[in-house]
């Protein structure tokens, strides 16, 4: 059963309205049933009516200066008794009680006081302790005895003197710490947690469980609100900063702020407002070392159970296209700290950095609490959270300076997209993730306008078919089945060149993926209509084709973004092995066949844009990689094979009687004549290839031989 407590004061009622906010808020551990006053248009009085809280004005007659006086005490006792009361709290009652009151509530009532006593007892303590020049002072708790501030010494709270401080401001400090301290005050009165040993006052630990103390500080606010109700309907303290408690105010939660907690303001723009001991000490204390405990009581402190703190909004800042100044006041300092803390610390403290994770934690709570297992899973989160937050940091900021191509040391910030179905089969998981910061770029960017879910399968060809169609400054299309394109072609416009891509291989491009680099019209979309294709990526799609294409409900299509893409992602390969990662740079070599050499024969007018046609598409086939191409079209491709001569012939047997005349590229050099001989027998007019073998002189005297010219260019396009 609670407590009744009364609460007697004599002006504004501040720290009334502090002990009825806690009450409110269910920590307060008593019920306020009365309100006394000595003053009787006091402020006090009408902050307790406004409560629905009796408020009784008492006349102070016969009472001395700065006393009560006999006739006030007996009246006063005969309300207290009347009333029921167990306890008794004095806010701002600017009179000494008698020794009946005393005698009849001995080390039942509790006063607050605005120095750290035995310093400056009395009137105008503030004051003083700026008279004397003291670089701290702070606020007392302590029981009521016979003198002026002499009881002995609950709990206490140190606030530091500022530069260019005066009364007021030194006031308003000390009464936000009081704010804090006295209700956490009259909680262990009415606990029974307070011992009197002589003079020393000894705080028990009864096994009884207090709700707990969670930080609130939050710059995504979605739910915030919600979950500060939940917590606060279990008896949990809210303490809060800023902007989040103004938000948690609006929506009826009872708020204690942050600098009553730190007895210190927030300063520097808000840069600084959570950096203090009092914050971090509460976090980081062990609940099984009774050492850090006994510090905490011993310094006034209290204990955070947890710490709510999601953080500045920096990656969204960049995205808008700030410059980096305002970038820069975006970069959390607080927030990490304290959420760090908080993680490390999971065993006794609740790390949450997401809306996402409000629900859980709240019915955990209100079911008994959290197990170990779910505390150690909020506490990766926040480092997650934290991690990911730094690495996007640290990455937009070397951009702005030119990153160092091969750091000693790296982060990646990834952001998952989208999970995935499965992987490359139904028992392997996946997902995709993009880079940060700023607007995803290329597939994780993508907008899917219709059909199914995309496949972990679909991905990896929609990328193999991508970055090869964008290769091509003509309209092109590409067909890729299992990575490897099976068809490549360019053309003067969409529809033609799917066409020709199509027709290069009809069999394999069933149930494959084509690229588009041109916007797909009604034209293409009529052309892939009659065809089963898993997905078509293009840079965009006409209100026709859409319609058509919306036919085929299965049928996946993609909007690509043909912005270069950003951060480290666009310009690295990265490849996992086992316990490790391989990095590369992109291939973006370009064909150049100005620095090219013919080494044999001569290239044929007619084949010198063939030439460079087959060169790009064979960049992007698996190594050993042979493309045959004529006309701006690929006739037949291998690749993937453990020798070239079986890649070449699986290429030129594909292009049948169109090998004759063309021209056939090669990823990498041909080591041996064999493949020369292959070519020369299918009637192949060029072959192009990087040289460089230790026989390219066998290489290009069978070549001459043969009737084959050889263009060689000194770029090797290995795709493993």
């Amino acid at each position: 059963m609670s407590k009744i407590l009364a609460v007697l004061a004599s002006g504004r009622g501040s720290n009334l309205q502090a002990l009825m906010d806690a009450q409110r808020a269910g920590r307060l551990g008593a019920e306020i049933r009365l309100v006394v006053s000595d003053v009787p248009d006091a402020p006090a009085l009408e902050r307790a009516r406004a409560a629905g809280i009796e408020a009784v004005y008492l006349e102070p007659v016969g009472a001395r200066r700065g006393r009560t006086g006999p006739e006030f005490d007996r009246r006063l006792l005969e309300l207290l008794h009347d009333r029921g009361v167990d306890l008794v709290a004095l806010a701002g009652f600017m009179r000494l009680l008698g020794p009946e009151v005393v005698e009849a509530y001995r080390w039942r009532i509790l006063n607050i006081h605005p120095s750290l006593l035995p310093a400056f007892p009395g009137l105008n303590a503030v004051r003083r302790a700026l008279e004397h020049g003291v670089r701290q002072t702070g606020c007392t708790v302590h029981l009521v005895d016979e003198g002026m501030d002499t009881g002995p010494i609950v709990l206490q709270q140190a606030v530091p003197v500022l530069e260019g401080d005066d009364e007021a401001s030194l006031l308003a400090r000390i009464q936000a710490a009081e704010h804090r301290l006295y209700p956490r005050a009259v909680r262990l009165l009415a606990e029974g947690r307070i011992r009197v040993e002589g003079r020393r006052v000894r705080i028990l630990d009864d096994g009884a469980q207090p709700a707990g103390r969670a930080l609130i500080s939050v710059s995504d606010k979605r739910g915030a609100a919600e979950f500060a109700r939940r917590l606060q309907a279990l008896g949990w303290e809210i303490v809060s900063t800023g902007g989040t408690a103004r938000l948690l105010r609006e929506a009826g939660v009872a708020v204690t702020p942050v600098e009553a907690v730190t007895g210190f303001p927030e300063i520097l723009d808000g840069r600084v407002k959570t950096l203090h001991p009092a914050v971090h000490a509460g976090i980081l204390a062990r609940r099984d070392r009774p050492e850090h405990l006994e510090a905490l009581v011993r310094l006034g402190l209290g204990t955070f159970d947890l710490v709510c703190v999601n953080l500045y909004p920096f990656e969204e800042t960049v995205q808008a296209g700030a410059g980096l100044e305002e970038a820069l006041e975006q970069i959390d300092i607080g927030g990490p700290a304290m959420l760090r803390a908080a993680a490390k610390n999971h065993q006794g403290v609740i790390p949450v950095c997401s809306p996402d994770d409000y629900d859980e934690v709240a019915a955990a709570l209100a079911a008994g609490g959290l197990t170990l297992e779910q505390r150690r899973r909020l506490a990766a989160r926040a480092f997650a959270h934290t991690a990911y937050y730094d690495a996007v940091i640290a990455n937009h900021l070397g951009a702005g300076t030119g990153l160092d191509p091969w750091p000693e040391r790296t982060a990646l910030p990834l952001v998952r997209r989208q999970g995935l179905r499965y992987g490359e089969n139904p028992h392997q998981d996946a997902a995709l993730y993009a880079e940060a910061p700023g607007p995803a770029a290329g597939l994780p960017g993508a907008r899917q306008l219709q059909g199914k879910e995309l496949s972990y399968n679909n991905l990896l060809d929609a990328a193999a078919a991508w970055e090869a169609v964008v290769e091509f400054d003509r309209p092109a299309a590409v067909a890729v089945k299992h990575g490897t394109p099976c068809g490549i072609a360019v053309a003067g416009d969409a529809r033609t060149a799917f066409q020709r891509a199509r027709d290069a291989d009809p069999v394999s491009i069933f149930g494959g993926i084509v690229a588009f680099n041109r916007p797909v019209d009604a034209a293409a979309a009529e052309a892939l209509a009659d065809l089963f294709l898993e997905v078509v990526l293009a840079p965009g799609f006409d209100e026709e084709a859409l319609t058509l294409l919306s036919r085929r409900k299965n049928l996946r299509l993609l909007v690509m973004d043909q912005q270069p893409g950003r951060g480290r992602l666009d310009g690295w390969r990265l490849r996992s092995v086992p316990g490790g990662v391989l990095v590369q740079g992109a291939d973006r070599a370009r064909p150049d066949p100005a620095s090219w050499r013919t080494v044999a024969g001569q290239v044929p007018p007619e084949l010198a844009d063939d030439l460079v046609f087959a060169w790009t598409a064979v960049k992007h086939v698996r190594s050993n990689a042979i493309v045959v191409a004529r006309g701006g079209v690929t006739l037949g491709i291998g690749g993937g094979q453990t020798n070239r001569v079986l890649a070449a012939r699986l290429a030129l047997e594909h292009a049948g009687e169109g090998a004759r005349g063309a021209v056939v590229a090669s990823d990498a050099f041909l080591p041996f004549p064999d493949t020369v001989e292959l070519c020369a027998q299918y009637g192949a007019a060029v072959i192009v290839q990087p040289g460089g073998s230790v026989r390219d002189e066998e290489v290009i005297e069978a070549a001459r031989r043969l009737g084959v010219a050889m263009v060689f260019t000194g770029i090797r396009h290995f795709r493993h």
